[in-house]
């Protein structure tokens, strides 16, 4: 068998490597991890000076019926399909994301809109210079109910998807507690992005009686999830500190093939 080598963009160590099983030791349970397989050293590590997205779309585009891909964990673009949500089927489904790089850092907000199950729009803005991923996720579910509003006032339900358990959490778990207690943890201890939290509370308390909140699994191919945080990376790029419509045509597959968060 001919020798094969290995880059991680993102795992437990980054690098090229030559032994598939330090890869899978280093990239096993994370979610966020990003490696592929390469046929010679030197592609790997151009591949590794550049980005996942990158190499990922230039393996889909050199790909022929005969050729045998490497080992990978994400599945190329062009055959991504959407999932259905996890739970409930809403008549709209929102999915929200953040992004930061470094955490803290430059972050940004990115959303997807579907309409019985079809994309309808994307979103992306927010963009804070020294924001965190939490601050970036919740934006994302704050838009996210906002926009649900209308809907909602017309009879409609709404679904908000996240792969953020810590924004989900804080508005459907911990905000009730911390406010009847005077929005304190005890102790003296900050409850940090409060004023975010508030804003989301209140609106979740509004529209909750037609508002369903689902976590997600993040970077797991489900196409809401991916474009969205595709969406987020554009706004933390472009320093975009308004939250406007994306107005490039909706290609689902060139948009997967964006730098991800």
């Amino acid at each position: 068998m001919a020798k094969k080598y290995y880059v991680i963009w993102k795992g437990e160590k980054t690098g090229v490597f030559n032994d598939w099983s330090t890869v899978q030791s280093l990239t096993s349970g994370r979610a966020d991890a990003q490696f592929m397989g390469f046929v010679s050293k030197d592609e790997a590590e151009a591949a590794f000076q550049s980005t996942y997205s990158k190499a990922l779309m230039k393996r889909s585009l050199q790909k022929t019926p005969n050729q045998t891909s490497p080992p990978t964990n994400k599945t190329k673009p062009a055959t991504r399909k959407k999932v259905a949500p996890p739970t409930t089927v809403a008549d709209i489904n929102i999915y929200c994301d953040g992004a930061c790089s470094p955490n803290p850092g430059k972050s940004g907000t990115g959303m997807a809109v579907y309409f019985n199950n079809e994309l309808k729009e994307l979103w992306f803005g927010l963009h804070q210079a020294m924001g965190t991923n939490n601050t970036a996720e919740l934006n994302g579910m704050l838009e996210a109910f906002r926009y649900a509003q209308a809907y909602i006032a017309k009879g409609q339900t709404v679904q908000v998807l996240s792969d953020s358990k810590y924004s989900i959490d804080c508005i459907t778990k911990w905000a009730k507690g911390w406010q009847a207690k005077g929005w304190t943890r005890g102790k003296n201890e900050e409850i940090k992005n409060l004023e975010i939290i508030k804003e989301c509370f209140a609106l979740y308390e509004q529209l909750k009686e037609n508002l369903i909140i689902s976590h997600v699994k993040g970077h797991a191919n489900i196409e809401g999830n991916e474009l969205s945080d595709r969406m987020a990376v554009i706004a933390r790029k472009q320093r975009e500190v308004g939250f406007i419509r994306y107005q490039d045509t909706l290609d689902i597959d060139k948009i997967l093939a964006m730098e991800s968060g």
